[in-house]
């Protein structure tokens, strides 16, 4: 009677040693931390390794990745400061920095983040201008940074960065700033030809002066420019004659009818 007894003890034992050991073997990757609750009270945070924990559900592990993750924030419908309609597209990069908040504090954290940048992303985007969108862009993906992390540090969650991908225009204000780039651009172009008008003004005004200085100066710029015309191979070429010359040839025919 006492060996039956002794055989069942150990039968007993190997049983439940074969059916604990599965339950009672966790293994935490290097990337993941586990939060250890015991009849559902905290007892620690488990670091990565081999962990034997007490079977049959008096432990139980809840598993927190601690790689840095992201979040597709993607069309926020959004009313400018300014009353301009816009989607907006961003991608927020969290990392959990505190296993044990990031499972006692908060349902779900990553649903929680997800929510709550959204919700930032419309209130802190909708107080500024459009025109502060376009080109302050790395300035509010900033403040969006600082009030996202601050509301999700309570939580063990750290916000590495928000990222503002898009900014989507309705169609019609699409073509109204079209016209007003296209405006700016001639604006532009006819303040260069007016400079550039003025500075030729004056080069041919210091040009004049210089010719001015010799009457033959001029003409040897008008031979000079009929040379040129020539080389061209024009066949009808129409060309500004001088009073002055004609005077000149007038009075040679007077002093050779004379003579």
């Amino acid at each position: 009677m006492k060996w039956d007894i002794t055989s069942l003890f150990i039968i007993l034992l190997v049983v439940f040693l074969i059916t604990a050991l599965p339950t009672a073997i966790r293994i935490v990757n290097q990337y993941q931390r586990a939060v250890l609750l015991r009849f559902g009270r905290f007892v620690r945070v488990l670091d990565p390794g081999l962990k034997f924990v007490l079977p049959y559900g008096i432990d139980r592990t809840l598993y927190v990745d601690l790689r840095i993750a992201t979040i597709d924030v993607s069309g926020q419908d959004i009313i400018t400061r300014d009353n301009v309609p816009v989607s907006i597209n961003a991608v927020v990069y969290f990392q959990v920095f505190d296993p044990k908040p990031a499972v006692l504090n908060v349902e779900n954290f990553r649903q929680a983040t997800t929510l709550l940048a959204q919700t930032l992303l419309r209130s802190v985007l909708g107080s500024h201008e459009l025109d502060d969108m376009l080109s302050e862009r790395e300035k509010l993906s900033k403040v969006l940074k600082d009030e996202l992390d601050k509301s999700t540090e309570p939580w063990g969650v750290r916000v590495v960065t928000v990222e503002i991908k898009s900014v989507d225009l309705p169609e019609g204000m699409r073509r109204a700033m079209a016209k007003q780039a296209e405006a700016e651009r001639e604006r532009r172009a006819k303040v260069i030809s007016a400079e550039g008008e003025y500075q030729a003004s004056e080069k041919l005004l210091e040009a004049a002066t210089v010719i001015s200085r010799n009457p033959s100066g001029l003409m040897l710029r008008m031979l000079q420019t009929l040379t040129e015309i020539s080389i061209e191979k024009n066949s009808t070429v129409i060309f500004p004659l001088p009073v002055e010359l004609l005077e000149f040839f007038k009075a040679k025919t007077e002093e050779s009818r004379k003579a």
